[in-house]
């Protein structure tokens, strides 16, 4: 498989939701395959809170695959042997494109608390700029799990004749409180720890030693993206074998597990991105900008396809049925598959055999 990673520099400025502009700034992304004479075979990837532009494929030196490589690649279900797979870094990450620790044109300082709130739709509107960039005018099929099932329908909202087909897995037509609840946690516990500084730490401060805050905040998270049975199955009630259990650390293996990962993650992840792109999420509202989201929704053109997950905790199933039933009301082209499982929200990442047939059978 093809890949190749580069980044775009913007000189035009970008406008955004909250009246403020970005100028200059930058889109890193990936493509996967072959372009076709005629331009037809693009398909969009837009990722999650903490994904990037690296989708699918293994750099080389590296061992760690994309975050969706299950389902990008040759012979799967998103084929880039048939289609040309463009997956951006929204901006406000941490990952190439233009984010709180870029520099604040003329100057060289990071932008840091100065960096506007971007929101789902302002990550849209950069991406349609990258698009425009390459020539590309029109989608085969725009694809996205979670925060970048938000970005999917936006895409459908604010660009009804962009794309063929529309697939959103995971997400929702509005963040709800109680998603807001379990970000706030993150929130405060990156605002809180001294050594954010209140957002003047230097860039890379936190490569070695991770930021502790961000790590308290990332356990949060990552309770919502899973779900009691799946701890169950994974975990069960198995204790670390040399932690004593009369020890008052002592740990849990579902303990040790988050302490694991929440701190690598602290490490890789810049804390000011993930309070930006939390913010982006909190914010989402596809009707926002319109009379309604039913006049919102009456927008799209594409056919729009639906992926819920029984166990999302974070966007529930009936979330997604919303829209399901509202396009149904409107006449409009929609599918929706209810996926049973008990992995949780992140189902959309892990369970790829529950509904990669689906995706191929709509591409195809």
């Amino acid at each position: 498989m093809k890949i190749e990673t580069k980044t775009v520099q913007f000189t035009a400025p970008l406008y955004l939701e909250s009246g403020r502009i970005l100028e200059p700034y930058s889109i890193c992304y990936e493509t996967y395959g072959v372009l076709n004479a005629d331009k037809s075979n693009v398909i969009l990837i837009c990722h999650a809170l903490s994904g990037s532009h690296h989708a699918a494929g293994v750099y080389e030196g590296e061992r760690k695959a994309g975050w969706w490589d299950g389902l990008i690649g040759e012979g799967k279900a998103i084929d880039t042997q048939k289609y040309f797979v463009i997956s951006t870094n929204v901006i406000g990450s941490c990952f190439g494109s233009t984010s709180p620790m870029s520099p604040n044109y003329p100057s060289q300082e990071p932008y840091r608390l100065k960096f506007p709130v971007i929101t789902i739709k302002d990550m849209v509107h950069a991406q349609m700029h990258l698009l425009s960039e390459l020539g590309i005018y029109h989608l085969r099929a725009i694809v996205g799990g979670s925060m970048g099932g938000m970005q999917a329908l936006q895409f459908g909202v604010d660009y009804p004749n962009l794309a063929d087909d529309i697939i959103s897995l995971a997400s929702t037509y509005a963040t709800r409180p109680w998603t807001i609840a379990f970000n706030k946690v993150a929130v405060e516990a990156i605002r809180r720890d001294p050594r954010f500084c209140h957002g003047n730490y230097e860039v890379g401060a936190f490569e070695e030693e991770g930021l502790d805050g961000l790590a308290i905040g990332r356990i949060a998270g990552h309770i919502s993206y899973l779900s009691p049975d799946s701890m169950d199955d994974k975990f069960g009630r198995n204790y670390v074998n040399n932690d004593g259990l009369f020890e008052l650390f002592g740990r849990y293996e579902v303990e040790r597990y988050m302490e694991y990962n929440t701190n690598n993650f602290s490490r890789i992840f810049d804390p000011l991105s993930y309070l930006y792109i939390v913010k982006a999420i909190n914010t989402f509202n596809l009707s926002r900008g319109y009379d309604s989201l039913h006049d919102a929704i009456l927008r799209i053109k594409a056919k729009v396809h639906l992926i819920s997950f029984s166990s999302d905790y974070l966007f529930f199933p009936s979330e997604m049925d919303h829209i399901a039933n509202m396009m149904e009301r409107n006449g409009q082209e929609y599918s929706y598959l209810p996926v049973e499982s008990d992995y949780g929200h992140d189902a959309f990442l892990v369970e790829l055999d529950k509904f990669e047939s689906h995706i191929k059978d709509v591409l195809e």
